[in-house]
């Protein structure tokens, strides 16, 4: 079988796509309680496995990611059932295939990255479906909203909104921009889900046993779930969810401590809400 090279060329940030990809292909025989069945990522990375790079082998990573990605999915899930035929864009898509769990028959799914990734991607999971589409896309450019082609009035139909291990990676005013974006553009009942490690997490990638190979550095983190509303007045955090909750007993034991000491948890999926109605803003943390 013919194995690509191109990931090579590809800059910091987005080479950490080969850690979740490596994750989902390998990682359901490890931990099955939070197996994701990814009917791709195998194929994909058998093509690009001896570029020379690191593949994930700390089993919290793997855990972590296949975690998160069941997260995802069910917000997605839970979300398409409540607004059938609704929009889902994966912002820094990176080599994931959502659309394989989120196909209803109605949504309209758009995988978006830089084009540099997508590159890749088109080479690797050519896309052949109508309601399927990829666009090129800038996190931290200001009309990133108006790249996705997403609607322009706040009374169209809510959107679902995600985008799995890139916040860690941009700048605090370029996380809070797109915040403030979401609250400011999204139709009201609109969703923006996101992962995020704690503020300890800053300028320590180098400690992180995956991320470190990358050069990739962590430039941003939460010191509290509340300021994630902050952005916007129109945005409510509905949820908090720790993705490396059921891992093990250490963890399970260490968590409330973590909470006590850092204020947020080490690692968690969040999601926002844009509503134009008054609502709490604390979130629900499982």
């Amino acid at each position: 079988m013919t194995r690509h090279k191109h990931t090579q060329r590809l800059s910091a940030v987005p080479s950490t796509l080969r850690i979740p990809l490596a994750a989902r292909a390998s990682g359901d025989a490890m931990f099955p309680q939070v197996a994701v069945r990814d009917a791709y990522a195998a194929g994909i990375l058998e093509r690009i496995r001896d570029d020379g790079h690191a593949l994930p082998e700390d089993r919290a990573t793997i855990y972590g990611i296949l975690s998160r990605t069941r997260r995802f999915r069910s917000l997605a899930q839970e979300f398409l059932k409540q607004h059938p035929g609704a929009r889902v864009v994966n912002m820094g898509c990176g080599l994931s295939h959502y659309f394989q769990w989120l196909d209803d028959g109605k949504s309209r799914m758009t995988d978006a990255d830089l084009p540099e990734v997508l590159d890749l991607r088109r080479e690797l999971i050519p896309e052949a479906h109508e309601r399927h589409d990829v666009r090129t896309l800038d996190l931290t450019a200001a009309d990133w909203w108006e790249q996705l082609g997403l609607p322009r009035k706040r009374n169209a139909q809510p959107v679902f909104l995600f985008t799995e291990g890139v916040f860690m990676y941009l700048e605090p005013a370029q996380v809070q921009a797109v915040l403030a974006t979401f609250g400011e553009r999204a139709p009201a009942g609109s969703v923006l889900a996101f992962d995020a490690m704690c503020w300890l997490a800053v300028g320590r990638a180098r400690q992180h046993p995956s991320v470190r190979a990358t050069g990739a550095e962590f430039r941003w983190g939460i010191r509290r779930a509340a300021e994630l509303a902050q952005a916007h007045p129109r945005l409510q955090l509905v949820a908090t969810y720790r993705v490396l909750e059921g891992i093990g007993m250490p963890y399970t034991l260490f968590a409330p401590m973590v909470m006590l000491l850092l204020g947020v948890p080490l690692y968690a999926v969040y999601a926002l809400k844009a509503t134009d109605a008054p609502g709490p803003t604390g979130g629900l943390d499982t």
